[in-house]
């Protein structure tokens, strides 16, 4: 794994919950002695906020307004599209029950899934798009083209096999496109996700029909949408990330 991407990794991580929220608490408790009061209340809010991220309904403050940025895809048909790109979004590495060969996780196989429904439906080829940034020997695109031939039935005409994060599945991907001139294509990847994949991929001059999956606002609440959950955190500190991520493209741009 390349330097500068642990590194991004390890600040990702302190700015984002759990980490930061529990660093907060850390810091309270250790200005209790020479500020009781504001160390107490550091501590208890960092708490009381871990608590409310951490439930499903809690999540919906960061992920619906993020998810409302973009829109299901009414026509794929209609869409004007010469290509489907769907990116990654992660893998299992070394699954015993395939083989022990890299597969996609579940967030990426939710995108196959809706690549392969849209490719079938308008018979356009098809892009995936993810490097090795842990290292490994396969590319995530080889193990996202294996499980959309395989389990979908779904043939992929390109692979983009060197990028290491969505600028660069962008960048990437659209220099592999122009040269087959292809100017427009249905861009799949989660609502959250889609926000910023979708600034990136048009600053990499293409044309971009949004295809987003995975609307978590959309799903439905129970009793224990108020309980805290690996869950309800997990897909807090998704949204998080993806806020910090537009904003940082916005300052730089």
């Amino acid at each position: 794994m390349h330097a500068t991407l642990i590194v991004s990794k390890v600040l990702g991580a302190l700015l984002l919950p759990p980490a930061s929220l529990i660093l907060l608490c850390a810091i309270g408790m250790l200005l209790r002695r020479s500020y009781p009061r504001f160390g107490m209340l550091l501590s208890a809010g960092a708490l009381l906020i871990l608590a409310v991220l951490s439930t499903e309904l809690g999540a919906l403050l960061v992920v619906t307004p993020l998810e409302q940025r973009t829109v299901p895809l009414a026509s794929a048909a209609d869409a004007g599209a010469q290509a489907i790109v769907v990116l990654g979004g992660g893998r299992l590495a070394n699954a015993p029950e395939y083989g022990d060969h890299d597969i996609a996780n579940y967030l990426t196989l939710a995108r196959l899934r809706y690549g392969a429904r849209l490719q079938h439906q308008t018979g356009l080829p098809l892009l995936v798009t993810g490097g090795a940034p842990d290292g490994s020997p396969e590319s995530e695109a080889v193990s996202m083209a294996r499980a959309l031939r395989e389990d979908f039935a779904t043939p992929v005409k390109w692979l983009e096999q060197g990028s290491d994060n969505t600028a660069e599945n962008a960048k990437f991907s659209a220099a592999i496109l122009k040269q087959a001139g292809v100017r427009k294509i249905i861009l799949v990847t989660d609502a959250m996700h889609m926000p910023r994949s979708q600034m990136m991929f048009a600053e990499a001059g293409l044309e971009v029909a949004a295809a987003p999956t995975i609307f978590f606002s959309r799903d439905r609440i129970s009793l224990l949408s108020f309980l805290p959950s690996g869950e309800g955190l997990r897909r807090s500190h998704y949204a998080l990330h993806e806020w910090l991520g537009i904003i940082a493209y916005r300052v730089r741009h």
